[in-house]
């Protein structure tokens, strides 16, 4: 039978101990359960052990990143043969160890999930923006706590969605609760016979027109492209416009772009700029492996390179 791991990531202080402690003796998690929770960091709150113990968890402290190795795992699953396995992992040792640490036999992981102070994302994101994404780029769920009526969730959003597309967003607020409006108002307007997307919003066009494709649907576009031919498309009459961004950092700059159907697809030269205005269909497509935003052109004129080439989530 297999043993459920769950990974709490994040830094130390954005609420991990909380979130388990929570989880376990409030919502009542896995009742009867042996759980194991493995605390590799302390932080300002404690995890009450003896509460914790009449639920049937002990908790098992891991000092250094050395320590945390597959066989303290195995150790841990013969020593407590666990049901359950929570794992709070230190924020400041690599993301990608425990993802691919071999896990004792029957142990699997079957939720990630991070937690963000809000209060201090953008410190970390202008400081250590490496760092911070790296705790959400495997993240299950990623939650903002101790949110309030001025945190930019938009922003937020886009931030972790740009790296990680599959991952649910939650925000907490500072007394608790989960606030669900996390609708922002986009920087132009839909309604629009011709939506203009300018260089620093097509960052937040390309999540929208991907998360909510339908809302597009008919809608005529214009914006500065720079047009790729994959050699996967070969001679059909269709090229991929799109910008590089940043998603991460400087090492992770990836080209973003769309399906784009184009009679005269052959006279735009390879990663030539384009000033393009296309209508959007939201339909099957084998180059997104099901449905998705396609475009038809309805002018692509050869144009200059723009001043800022790359484009941003924020």
């Amino acid at each position: 039978m297999d043993i459920p791991v769950y990974l709490f990531t994040g830094f130390m202080d954005s609420g991990k101990t909380s979130l388990i402690t929570q989880t376990l003796l409030e919502n009542d998690f896995g009742v009867g359960a042996r759980t194991l929770i493995i605390a590799c960091e302390d932080g300002d709150v404690e995890f009450d052990e003896e509460k914790l113990a009449e639920k049937k968890a002990t908790v098992v402290g891991v000092d250094s990143e050395e320590e945390f190795t597959a066989e303290f795992l195995k150790d841990c699953d013969t020593t407590m043969r666990p049901d359950q396995v929570f794992i709070e992992y230190n924020g400041t040792w690599e993301g990608a160890k425990i993802i691919e640490m071999p896990l004792p036999k029957d142990w699997q992981i079957v939720q990630v999930l991070t937690t963000v102070d809000a209060s201090t994302y953008e410190l970390y994101l202008t400081n250590m923006r490496a760092m911070m994404m790296e705790q959400v780029f495997a993240s299950d769920v990623v939650i903002f706590n101790r949110c309030t009526d001025e945190t930019p969730k938009g922003k937020f959003r886009r931030t972790v969605k740009a790296l990680n597309r599959k991952a649910q967003i939650v925000y907490e607020r500072e007394d608790g609760t989960i606030d669900q409006n996390d609708m922002e108002e986009l920087p132009y307007d839909l309604n629009q016979d011709v939506i203009d997307i300018t260089d620093e919003d097509y960052g937040i066009f390309y999540l929208d027109v991907q998360d909510n494709p339908k809302k597009y649907e008919g809608k005529t576009i214009h914006f500065l492209a720079l047009a790729y031919h994959p050699e996967k498309l070969g001679k059909k009459p269709m090229f991929v416009p799109g910008r590089f961004a940043m998603t991460c950092c400087a090492e992770d700059i990836q080209f973003i772009g769309l399906k784009c159907k184009y009679d005269r697809a052959s006279d735009i030269p390879h990663k030539s700029w384009v000033d393009l205005t296309a209508e959007i269909h939201y339909e099957f497509a084998k180059e997104y492996r099901g449905k998705g935003p396609v475009l038809y052109a309805k002018a692509a004129e050869l144009t200059a390179a723009p001043a800022e080439e790359l484009v941003y989530f924020t």
